[in-house]
């Protein structure tokens, strides 16, 4: 027996056939390429969380229903009354388990979004043996709501995913139009709306909720500040909340995670004035990339910027030789060619960044 011919009679050959996440070693350089809040916790805020860490059980299994946490999470993040979260690990499970429960087995599920948007759309709805459909933005990068109209009635998916802001484009989508797309599908398909960057877009779909039995918002804490602990929510209505809570792994959430997270919700002015400060630096950041001739700068409501470049491919690689760490995303899509997407950084990190990137313009 050969490992190679285990492998190939075993494995699935969509599985095989696709390449590994890859994330690239950060290790001495600048980094720009994921979306984190750069800032840590002040000094006497890590003294008190790691007080707090330092006495969990960790011996023990987390306390499954999660309840304290999610009632924080519901008073203090905006979630109707009367609604409750479910939570993951991070946005992917969120995204697994959806697709999970709508992954019917008499017959092929689709989910479909907007394309370019964020990856695990589409490599999630493989894995749970989906079919995927894209539908294209337009060239201005807004949504094609016609098409997206046109393909629900095609394809009748279970899931539509709706970036807003939509990753890696920065920018909101028409709210009507998502209306009319999460009314297209009636009671023949879910909605659902990540949030993934509501501390700067400041523009939500969750007070909306009660309107629509077919919408879910889902959420993290990562771009708030909160990367390390890979905390996710999700609300819905809660019949459907209970069917989606049934495919959600028991003691998803560690222990350390939970307390970390209920720490971060007593001190949530902390990171809001956090957001509030990448909000001003991703203004001042667009403009500066702006008075650059050559560059094209699309407007953002996220914590990142999308500039198209003359050579995206170039740019990179000077930034990379200068030890900064900005996302490529040229080759994603037609519609993205050349353009790079910069994580909005501290003051420091953002000059750090701006005399790079010039001097990769000029050269």
């Amino acid at each position: 027996m050969s490992i190679d011919s285990l492998i190939r009679n075993t494995i699935r050959s969509d599985v095989l056939a696709i390449p590994g996440y890859h994330v690239a070693d950060a290790s001495g350089y600048i980094k720009l390429d994921a979306m984190e809040n750069p800032y840590p916790l002040p000094n006497h805020l890590a003294t008190d969380l790691a007080q707090r860490l330092a006495n969990v059980a960790l011996n023990r299994y987390p306390v499954a229903s999660y309840t304290t946490l999610k009632e924080r999470i519901c008073k203090q993040l905006g979630v109707p009354a009367g609604y409750d979260v479910l939570l993951g690990n991070g946005s992917d499970e969120l995204i697994s388990i959806l697709d999970m429960a709508c992954a019917h087995q008499d017959r092929r599920a689709v989910v479909l979004a907007p394309v370019p948007t964020f990856v695990m759309y589409a490599r999630s709805a493989q894995f749970a043996g989906m079919d995927f459909v894209g539908v294209p933005l337009k060239d201005d990068l807004t949504l094609d709501k016609d098409a997206m109209l046109a393909a629900i009635a095609q394809h009748k998916p279970a899931l539509v995913y709706l970036s807003y802001p939509n990753n890696p484009t920065g920018n909101l989508f028409d709210e009507n139009d998502m209306v009319e797309i999460i009314r297209a599908l009636g009671d023949t398909g879910i909605a659902v709306v990540d949030e993934a960057y509501e501390p700067f877009a400041q523009q939500s779909f969750m007070s909306r909720l009660p309107e629509f039995d077919n919408l879910v918002v889902m959420r993290t804490v990562s771009k708030l500040g909160l990367a390390g602990i890979r905390l996710g929510y999700m609300s819905a209505a809660p019949k459907l909340l209970e069917q989606l809570d049934k495919v959600r792994p028991p003691y998803n959430i560690n222990v350390l995670t939970q307390v970390a997270a209920e720490f971060a919700l007593d001190n949530i002015e902390v990171l809001n004035g956090q957001a509030a400060q990448l909000r001003n630096e991703r203004a001042a950041l667009s403009a500066a990339l702006t008075a650059i001739p050559g560059v094209q700068v699309f407007p953002s409501a996220a914590n990142f910027i999308l500039a198209r470049v003359p050579d995206a491919d170039a740019a990179n690689a000077y930034l990379l030789s200068q030890k900064v760490l900005v996302k490529n995303v040229g080759k994603m899509h037609g519609v993205l060619t050349n353009c790079l997407r910069i994580t909005v950084s501290t003051p420091e990190e953002n000059a750090a960044f701006l005399a790079a990137f010039k001097a990769a313009m000029a050269a």
